[in-house]
This record gives C-alpha cells, structure tokens and sequence, in this order.
C-alpha cells in the first residue's frame, strides 16, 4: 500500500507512468494512417474495409469514455488503469498477426475499448497525486505526451513500414504497455470515490448508445455523404437528449449535471473541444499537403510536422505559469486566438510557398495550442468534486472526441468538395478521373493532372474553417472563463490525498 510520504516523494515518476501511457495512445492514433496503402495490398481492403479499420477504434473509444471514469471512481483507478493498458496490449498483439479485415477491425475495436479506460483514468490520478500548486505542470505535462504522439506515429510507423511486416506498427505498442504496466503497479497509488454509489445501468447504455450513433454518423459523413450519416447523427442526438433528462431523474446518476453549471468545467471542456476540432483538422489535411505538394514520403511528412510539436511544448511550459497569475481565461482565449491566427496564415498558402511557410505557421498553431490545452484541462480539473475525477475526466475527453471526430468529418467533406469542384478532369476516362477526384495522392499520378491548385483551395478552406471555429472559442473563453486563478474544486470535494489507500 502506499502511503502519503511515498506519494509525494514519487509523484514525478508516477507523472511519467501516466505520460507513458497516453503516449502509446497517441501513437496508435496517427501511426495507422501511413499503413493504410500496406493494409490495402496486403488484406485486399477495399475503402470501406480500411474506414472500419480506422473507426472501429475511433467509435469504441469514444463511447466508452464515460463508462471507464466511472469503473475507476467506483473500484479503484489504478486497478483499472492497468486493465485498460493490459487490454490494449493484448489487443495490439491480435492485430499485429491479423490475417483478414473483420479480425483486424475486431482487434481496433478492443484497444478502442483499452484506449477509453487509459485515457481518463491517467488523468483523473493528477488531482490525486499532485497538490494544486503542481497540477498545472503536471496537466502540461500530461497534455505534451498526448501531443507527441501526432508526429512520432507517423515518423515511427514510415520506418516500421520501410523496413519490416506491418503488423510492426502494432507491435511497438506491447514494450510500452508492459513497460507501464510494471511501473503502474509499482508507483500508482490506488484511488477511489470513497462515496461512490452503484451505477446507472440504463443511463450508462444511453450515454453508449446515443454517443455511438452521433459519432457513426460523423465519421460516416465523408465516405457516404451527409444525407446518409444524417440518420445517425440525428438519432445519437435524441438518445443523449434521453440521457440528460434520465441524469437529472436518476437517484445514481452517471454524471452530476451541476457539473455544467460549472463556468470552469463547461468553458474549459468547450476550449478543449474547439481546439481538438481544429488540431484533427489540420491532422487530416496538412500531411496530404506535404505528400502531395512536397512529395514527402510517411517518414518525411512526420518530421515536418514537428515545427507544431514544438511549439507546443514552449507554449505549454509558459501558458502554465501565466495562467497561475492570471487565470484560465487570459490564457486560454489568447491561446485559441494565436492557434486561429496560425490557421489564418496556413489558409492565405499559395503555390509557390515552400515548407519554411508551413513550418511558420505550424509552430504559430503549436504555440497557441500550447497555451490553450493544457490550461483548459487544468480549468476543468480544478472545477471537479475530486472523488469524482474520473467520470469528469471522461466527461471532457468524450467531448473531445468527438469535437475531433466531428472535425474530420465537416471538415474532410468540406475538402472533399472544394477539391472535387475545382479540379479538372475533363478528357480523361471515368476510371482515371473518379480516382483522382477521391485523392489528390492518385491525381498527382495522372500524367498531365494538375491538382495541387484544386487541393490548396479545399485546403484553404479546412484551415480557414477551422481557425473561425478557434476564434469563436476564444471569444467565448474570454466572455464566460473565470477570470481568476482556480484553488479549490467545487463544494463538496475532499483532499485528493484523503482518498489514498494506505
């Protein structure tokens, strides 16, 4: 059993369990997209078969989040932080030796599920181990390791693919887990809500079910259209409509809806949000740009994403300090301001701009991401009764979710129809030209096919959009964050350290 002492004394390595964990996660999020051309030849995946392999994770994960805070709360947060990277270990092995589609997209679905119960657990062990003075550096770190993840996957996943089989790409996965795991059992304090009730059996399926079909529906959008994913978009929203009302009725309720009462908790998630829309935008578009403009191979298009990577971690390390001064707000709406003008100068690209441009404007978007998230995850902590951390925290990564997932789906049919109206297939055979309407990649091959002018309008428009959306959100933050320093969680919460086991 640990005690406080213990606590205290190991609380940076207990933060670099918990960076190492999401760090894998971060990893599996991007380092897929370069195998998809392996997984196509080797598996015979058609499209659709490479979208399920994608969103099986992605819908599993998503859904799954508040559940897995909850699982923590109740029976214990390291108990099941070591299942959900065990699981995800386990899940990684099955796909890495996967010989068809349907076993790969089973195996997707299970990390998803693994993925759901890392992500808010490690988070929700911050307020637990960490005082309040130290949570902010902690959250920066917390949030640094997740965002490392973006260019080391692709960076990692192109050598993997360049030199052995692309179950590789899986593979890498289990030294981190066991790694973790060890670490895990050894420094991590156990932690629950000491006041934990039973769980709200019917509200937890609507929160599944009604989170499942939006996020369906949105990634469902770019493949088959708005008028097919409508459906499910609408469907999801009725059922979490459901689930609010079931929340405010039910003696056990998932998540205290007093919560979103919270100024802290409701804008900082939405800050959060807003900035995971337009981050997962620029994720979608920007590598294309590169592969398709620069001609950089997977290897190549991860290295120059770094420019955004860095500027993130400065920003992340000096957004804290200010905002102990200053207050979540300060610090957050100037953060999504500096990330919308870096959206601004990436969608003023033209033709003859080489990477020194991309590169200015991603380490201008990193910085003000850097100011933004941290901050903002810092704001929503603080604002948690601390027994309850873990479904908060699966609260706001939920919505994070699916702020990315609906950002990639807008965004990726706003591409998709740009590109496709400004470009010119007119003279080549239908084959030819369907082919290079659905990716600048194949058009780019076409002999006597210029599409780069056609991508950079669609792309144009993507970092336009999502530097609109970033400007909202820092507007927002401005009017409705507090404009002070948080110190204490909302009324009700005890001592993070109270709920030890010792």
């Amino acid at each position: 059993m640990a005690t406080l002492t213990s606590v205290r004394r190991s609380r940076w390595w207990i933060l670099a369990v918990l960076a190492l964990s999401v760090l894998v996660i971060g990893l599996d999020g991007t380092v897929l997209n370069v195998a998809l051309p392996t997984l196509a030849d080797d598996l015979d995946a058609g499209t659709d078969d490479l979208q399920w392999i994608v969103d099986s994770y992605i819908v599993v994960f998503a859904v799954a989040l508040l559940p897995a805070g909850l699982l923590g709360d109740r029976h214990g947060r390291k108990r099941w932080l070591i299942a959900g990277l065990l699981l995800f270990g386990a899940a990684s092995a099955v796909a890495a030796y996967a010989e068809n589609v349907p076993q790969l997209v089973a195996a997707r679905a299970v990390m998803g599920l693994g993925a759901a119960l890392i992500m808010p657990l490690t988070m929700s062990v911050l307020p637990v181990v960490f005082d309040r003075a130290e949570q902010p550096r902690a959250i920066a770190t917390w949030s640094i390791a997740v965002a490392l993840g973006v260019p080391i996957g692709p960076v990692l996943g192109g050598y993997l693919l360049d030199h052995f089989h692309w179950g590789s790409i899986f593979l890498i996965n289990i030294p981190v887990v066991v790694v973790a795991v060890l670490a895990a059992a050894v420094l991590l304090p156990e932690s629950r809500d000491p006041h934990a009730q039973r769980v709200d059996l019917p509200g937890a399926v609507l929160s599944v079910a009604g989170l499942g079909a939006f996020v369906y529906g949105v990634i469902l959008a770019p493949v088959d259209g708005w008028a097919t994913a409508f459906p499910w978009v609408a469907a999801g929203v009725v059922v979490l409509g459901i689930f609010w009302i079931r929340l405010g009725r039910s003696a056990y309720p998932l998540i205290d809806r007093r919560l979103f009462a919270d100024r802290n908790f409701l804008w900082g998630s939405l800050a959060a949000t807003a900035a995971s829309f337009a981050m997962m935008g620029v994720l979608f578009v920007v590598p294309q740009y590169l592969a398709a403009r620069m001609r950089y191979d997977a290897l190549g298009v991860g290295v120059r994403l770094l420019p955004m990577i860095g500027g993130l971690i400065v920003a992340a390390r000096l957004g804290t300090r200010v905002a102990a001064r200053l207050g979540a707000r300060v610090v957050v709406s100037a953060g999504l301001a500096v990330a919308a003008a870096g959206l601004g100068l990436g969608a003023l690209t033209g033709r003859a701009d080489g990477y020194a441009w991309t590169a200015l404007w991603l380490t201008v978007l990193g910085f003000g991401l850097g100011l933004c998230m941290p901050s903002a995850m810092d704001a929503v902590l603080a604002s948690l009764p601390e027994g309850k951390s873990g479904v908060g925290s699966g609260a706001v990564q939920a919505m994070r979710q699916v702020g990315g997932a609906l950002g990639v789906a807008a965004l990726g049919s706003l591409l998709a129809a740009v590109y496709t109206a400004r470009l010119d297939t007119s003279g080549l055979p239908p084959a030819v030209a369907s082919a290079a309407k659905e990716s600048v990649l194949a058009a780019i091959r076409v002999p006597n096919l210029d599409a780069v002018p056609a991508f950079l309008a669609g792309m144009s428009a993507v970092l336009a959009v999502s530097g609109a959306v970033a400007l909202l959100g820092a507007v927002l933050s401005a009017l409705f964050l507090p404009g002070r320093p948080v110190t204490t969680a909302v009324p009700g919460a005890e001592s993070a350290h109270a709920r030890l086991e010792v």
